[in-house]
């Protein structure tokens, strides 16, 4: 019923920029936390960025400083803007919303840094 869609990924070479959107839709109550996690072959998933209820934000050392989370309540949608992408951003991204009582992943939408 709950369902997270991310969008905006793709192929973009070193130094360029890309903006991911996750989409909330169905029942949902209350938002209390969102989040971008990325995932690479071989590698453990890692939270990339959190926003909280308040505006709060999180970021993993790796990409502070290039990327910023992101998030529109009225639309329930997530964003995450990552410019100065890196070779080493490459991953599968996946949104993830923490309600009061569940939490739901999105199936991933996957961006490549490459020349």
């Amino acid at each position: 019923q709950v369902q997270l869609v991310e969008s905006g990924g793709g192929l973009v070479q070193p130094g360029g920029s890309l903006r991911l959107s996750c989409a909330a839709s169905g029942r949902i109550s209350s938002i209390i936390v969102m989040e971008w996690y990325r995932q690479d072959p071989g590698r453990e998933r890692k939270l990339v960025a959190r926003i909280g209820s308040d505006g709060t934000t999180t970021y993993a050392d790796s990409v502070k400083g290039r990327i910023t989370i992101s998030r529109d309540n009225a639309k329930r949608t997530v964003y995450l803007q990552m410019n100065s992408l890196k070779p080493g951003d490459t991953a599968v991204y996946y949104c993830r919303i923490v309600t009061d009582g569940f939490k739901y992943w999105g199936k991933g939408t996957l961006v490549t840094v490459s020349s």
